[in-house]
Parts: structure tokens; C-alpha cells; sequence
């Protein structure tokens, strides 16, 4: 009888050995891994530790799940990703006097590796197995992880809208939402990626390492609408060196109005655009103009010709150079941004289509960027 038993608790113990090496291991490259709790956390982060949640709730007077902004949870997409307990005092015009306190409580805390584990939960290294259709064009790859907001319509629009394109041009487009694309060997096999109205920090440290050797290589990053219009950003290289301008607000008085596009005719892709056209779209503003750093401006926005109001009544004013678009150089690589692309019919809109077709074939060239 005690040999059978321990025959049997062998074989339990094999499987249950067997089981854990099968397991996949805990992501842990991803950022802020190791950081302190703060009131500069990314708020999921807060919600995901039940100490540092309670020490908010404590000095706060409420639980930072149950915000006004809602979406608050602690599975990607959420909006809590793209805030923090000091962004969102402030829009719910919270008692900023409370914070240095809470900080200091905050750092306090031990970072356990459940917290690690946790943090990282949102992230992945699973490469994707993409194959390219045949033929010459540009190899493009769309991007669509999210872990912020996910405005479902806009990129599902946009997806259909790029296929459809990508068809009628010859390109050869693939789609993934695996950060672990993100890789030296898998993003060799590209000119460009697309970022489809990606909103939260997406990519493990060895994966913005890829995506910048990437580009300093020769590659192409368009960014569409969302991608350049969270609230807070754990990556400062994303908003101040590639895209060259942060994300101010957009009008919620009302949200969707119509407004006069102009365009740059000495830009290379505003050729085939004419000067100026009025479409509808949520206006983004952004707290500096990225002309400062180098972009070269294709499309403006007459702020004369919409309300700029923001959600709580604020003034979004850029003046009369307020940029809808641009190009940059980074490295050897380019880039594009374009600020419209709410609106699920912005990506069938004209002018825009043609904007999106020449803007992706100049991001995806190779040679010197001017």
C-alpha cells in the first residue's frame, strides 16, 4: 500500500513538474517594473495593488476605481492606463494638497513581485507568425495593441479602409495586436508600421528598443488619430522625439464639429490635395507645436471655424498655426502623424484617403529623409 501511494504521489509530483514547465513564465520586461508606487503611477497600477488602492481611497475620500471618467478596471483596455492619481485629481478637481502625503505613503509601499507580475500582465513578447502576400509593394505592418482606450469603431474603420487600400495598390499589409512583433528579425521583414489609434504603453523595453533601432535604420511609423492622444505618457521618447508634440485635449462642446483643413502646397504630400476643404472630426489640440522640433507641417486647422471648448469649459487655443499633420526625420527613418481619424467615415472621407495613401507610401520609402 505504501509503495502504491508513493508511486502516486511520484506520477502527481511528475505532472504537476511537468505542468509548471509547460506554464509560460510572468512577463517582466516591461516598464516600470521595478518603479515605486506614486501619485505618477499608471493608475492600473494603483488599482491593482489592493494596499496602495485603500492608501488612495484613504486620502482621497473615494475608491480611484470609481472615477468620473469611468472605464477604470484593471484588464487591458483600460482607461486607467493612460492616467495617473495626480492627472486624475486634477480633472475631478480633487484637493491637490493631499498629494504630497499620499506620495510619500505610496513610496513607502513594498514592490512585491506579485506587483511586478501584475504590471506586466498587460504586456507581450508573443511573436506573431505573419506572412506577407506576394508582390513588390511596400511591406506594411499594422499595429492595433491597446491597453489604454479602445475606440472600436475608429479602428475597425481603419483597418477595413487600409486593407481595402493596401488591395487596390498592390501593398502588402498584415495585421497584429502582438507587441512581441516588436522584435529586430520581424520588423526587418517591414518598410512601415502603422499605428491604429493605439492608446497606452504597448511595448516592453526590448521592444522599444527594436522599434527605435527600427527606425533609425530607415523605417517608417505612420501614427494614426488616438495615437498621439492619450492624456499621460510612461515614454517620453514616444510623444517628445517621434511624434514631437503632446496631446492637450479635443472640444466636448460639442465633440464632432465641422472645420476648415488647410493644407501646405509645398509639402510633398499635400500635391495631390487641394488647399483647403471642411470636413467633420474630433479637433485635437496639442500643449506644443512640433515644428519646434524639426516636423515639417502638411495639414492646419483654422481654429476660426469650430468651438474649442474642452471637456470642463478650457480654452484648447494653439493660434493660427495650429498643425492637423506632419512629417518628421528620425534617423535614417521617417515619420507621419495625422491628428484626424475619429470619426469612422474620416478614413473613406476624400482628401483624407489621399492623404493616407501618399503619406504611407513616403513613410514606407527608403533613402535619405528630407
Amino acid at each position: 500500500m505504501l509503495r502504491k501511494f508513493a508511486l502516486a504521489f511520484a506520477a502527481a509530483a511528475s505532472l504537476q513538474a511537468a505542468a509548471a514547465l509547460a506554464a509560460p513564465a510572468p512577463l517582466l520586461d516591461c516598464p516600470l517594473r521595478d518603479a515605486p508606487f506614486s501619485v505618477d503611477s499608471p493608475l492600473v497600477d494603483i488599482l491593482l495593488s489592493p494596499q496602495a488602492r485603500q492608501l488612495v481611497t484613504e486620502a482621497t475620500g473615494r475608491d480611484p476605481g470609481q472615477g468620473p471618467i469611468g472605464m477604470l478596471g484593471t484588464e487591458a483596455p483600460t482607461f486607467a492606463s493612460i492616467l495617473t492619481i495626480r492627472a486624475g485629481a486634477a480633472i475631478a478637481g480633487m484637493d491637490l494638497s493631499v498629494l504630497p502625503a499620499l506620495d510619500a505613503k505610496l513610496r513607502a509601499l513594498p514592490v512585491t513581485q506579485a506587483d511586478k507580475v501584475a504590471r506586466c500582465r498587460r504586456y507581450d513578447d508573443t511573436v506573431p507568425r505573419l506572412s506577407l502576400p506576394k508582390g513588390k509593394g511596400p511591406r506594411l505592418l499594422l499595429f492595433e495593441k491597446i491597453n489604454g482606450f479602445r475606440d472600436v469603431p475608429s479602428v475597425n474603420a481603419a483597418r477595413d479602409a487600409l486593407t481595402a487600400m493596401a488591395q487596390r495598390k498592390g501593398w502588402r499589409l498584415v495585421v497584429t495586436d502582438k507587441g512581441g512583433a516588436f522584435n529586430p528579425h520581424t520588423l526587418g521583414q517591414f518598410d512601415a508600421v502603422i499605428w491604429n489609434n493605439i492608446s497606452g504603453d504597448v511595448l516592453t523595453l526590448s521592444q522599444r528598443k527594436a522599434f527605435k533601432d527600427f527606425l533609425q535604420r530607415g523605417g517608417g511609423y505612420v501614427g494614426l488619430h488616438g495615437s498621439a492622444g492619450d492624456p499621460v505618457y510612461f515614454w517620453p521618447w514616444y510623444p517628445d522625439d517621434l511624434i514631437g508634440a503632446r496631446f492637450a485635449g479635443h472640444p466636448m462642446n460639442p465633440q464632432f464639429q465641422e472645420a476648415r483643413v488647410v493644407a501646405d502646397k509645398a509639402h510633398p504630400l499635400a500635391r495631390n490635395l487641394p488647399g483647403e476643404w471642411r470636413m467633420t472630426d474630433e479637433w485635437y489640440s496639442f500643449r506644443n507645436n512640433p515644428r519646434a522640433g524639426g516636423a515639417r507641417v502638411v495639414l492646419t486647422l483654422d481654429e476660426s471655424t469650430y468651438s474649442r471648448q474642452g471637456r470642463f469649459g478650457e480654452p484648447l487655443d494653439m493660434g493660427a498655426d495650429h498643425p492637423l499633420a506632419w512629417t518628421r526625420c528620425i534617423g535614417k527613418g521617417r515619420m507621419f502623424y495625422s491628428a484626424i481619424g475619429h470619426l469612422p467615415e474620416t478614413y473613406t472621407q476624400p482628401q483624407n484617403a489621399v492623404l493616407l495613401e501618399d503619406a504611407i507610401r513616403w513613410a514606407a520609402t527608403r533613402g535619405k529623409c528630407e
